[in-house]
């Protein structure tokens, strides 16, 4: 059954009151609700998911270096990866009951975009952003440090990050590091979906399609982990 009131109950587990509510509730506004209903939107969480990124990396960073205090700097930087990658940012989302809130288009909507991964990572950094603009910067490190604290050992570094994976194994005796080739994006602009190729020495090793770029060369060198394990 539908949440009633999906705000409050994503302010209650989130563990901050909003003063203004609509800095909230545009974290939540995907673009195709903005287009389709101008008259109930302002905006979408675009410029908002761009700001809680930063704050959300930075708050990853400096829990990893308060935990891991031997850490080296490729170790930090692979369990940061992991620690805000696409899946482990949804699966904060998740938590929060972030799709209840999701405010999206009949189309986006009927498509199932209340589960979408990419939707509710990108819900989740517009949300710190909120929790920035509604208080102040410290105030959106500490709720980005409280969601990110109790997934800080959940899963060994590098293991989610695909791309520092396959590096480090064909870097291996000082061979090339491997890239990553735009080869087409298509659908339309509120769900685009990418395709990459993951190149190495002049030869496809991998193959990764996603809503995002980093999605997709993510999963692109997912295929080359893959193909080379059973090589």
């Amino acid at each position: 059954m539908p949440d009633p009131d999906p705000i409050a109950t994503i302010e209650e587990r989130l563990g901050y009151g909003f003063r203004d509510r609509s800095r909230l509730v545009d974290a939540l506004t995907h673009r195709s609700f903005l287009n389709e209903r101008p008259d109930l939107a302002t905006r979408d969480n675009e410029r908002m998911e761009y700001l809680g990124d930063a704050i959300v990396d930075f708050a990853a960073s400096a829990l990893l270096f308060e935990r891991y205090p031997d850490a080296r700097e490729g170790e930090l930087t692979r369990r940061r990866a992991d620690l805000v990658c696409e899946a482990g940012l949804t699966a904060i989302a998740q938590s929060l009951a972030l799709g209840d809130g999701l405010r999206l288009g009949r189309g986006e909507d009927r498509s199932g975009g209340r589960t979408k991964p990419r939707l509710l990572a990108s819900a989740l950094e517009a949300i710190v952003a909120a929790v920035y603009l509604d208080g102040n910067e410290q105030e959106a490190i500490t709720v980005a440090r409280a969601l990110l604290a109790p997934y800080v050992d959940a899963i060994a570094p590098g293991e989610l990050d695909y791309k520092s994976r396959l590096q480090e194994t064909l870097q291996v005796g000082g061979g090339p590091p491997p890239v990553y080739e735009l080869v087409r994006s298509d659908g339309p602009d509120h769900d685009r979906v990418f395709h990459v190729e993951a190149r190495h020495a002049g030869r496809v090793v991998g193959r990764g399609s996603g809503g995002s770029k980093l999605r997709a060369e993510q999963l692109a060198a997912q295929d080359a982990m893959g193909r080379l394990e059973e090589e």
